[in-house]
């Protein structure tokens, strides 16, 4: 599971492989990117293709909260407390899923239309890994070109508006939101992580696929790169 990666690339060269016509990010900060940042994405605007942010971490399916909820109001009860189980239920904090693999899940399918699909830059990304002794240590990858930050998109989805509790603390926010596809993993990321790697979109023909095909053709996508196509840096 993907769970860090890093963007380095300027707003200009997004849009350009994007083929986005307008931006509202500013002058963006290269930065390594974690959970529930607010990271780039490239989306619909209506006909247009928008550069624009949100935070990573799409809603968690409905069992999920209900699990994390029934868990809580158990520990409650045993505590002798009194439980309003849809108010905790509403109340369930939801940090968010970074990475989609089931597509013909019934909670994905939605947002799989074109108009909820999105492109997300980054130059390098992780999967978790352990040094000598044991300890975590993200190993890093990227394209295997000679360019060191070289620009490419993960095959991402996105809603807008959503509302739910990301953090206790902060309480009910409404935020734009986006996770992306992982599929099947190719060297040299099999040999670190065994599970998935990130659906990785490199030729303008994926891109166009991605943002515009029906989902028969789209779903094609969610495939891993060839192996010897990222190296570890």
């Amino acid at each position: 599971m993907c769970n860090l990666y890093r963007q380095r690339s300027g707003p200009q060269a997004i849009m350009d492989m994007a083929k986005a016509m307008r931006s509202d990010v500013g002058n963006m900060e290269p930065r390594d990117i974690y959970p529930d940042y607010a990271a780039p994405i490239v989306r619909w605007e209506g006909d247009e293709r928008i550069l624009t942010a949100a935070r990573w971490g799409m809603p968690s399916s409905r069992k999920a909260l209900m699990d994390a909820a029934t868990k809580r109001a158990d520990k409650l009860r045993a505590k002798g407390k009194d439980v309003d189980f849809s108010k905790l239920l509403e109340m369930e904090p939801d940090s968010g899923t970074t990475n989609v693999r089931n597509t013909s899940s019934s909670h994905w399918k939605p947002w799989l239309k074109p108009e909820n699909r999105c492109l997300v830059p980054f130059t390098a990304f992780s999967e978790p890994g352990r040094d000598a002794e044991g300890r975590y240590q993200p190993v890093w990858f990227k394209l295997a070109v000679d360019d060191p930050e070289p620009l490419a998109f993960f095959a991402g989805v996105h809603v807008q508006d959503w509302t739910c509790v990301r953090k206790i603390k902060t309480g009910m926010e409404t935020c734009d939101l986006f996770a992306f596809l992982t599929t099947e993993p190719s060297e040299p990321v099999k040999s670190v992580h065994p599970k998935a790697m990130p659906v990785i979109l490199t030729e303008p023909d994926e891109i166009e696929a991605w943002m515009t095909a029906p989902w028969e053709i789209a779903r094609e996508l969610q495939r891993p790169l060839a192996d010897g196509a990222l190296v570890v840096i």
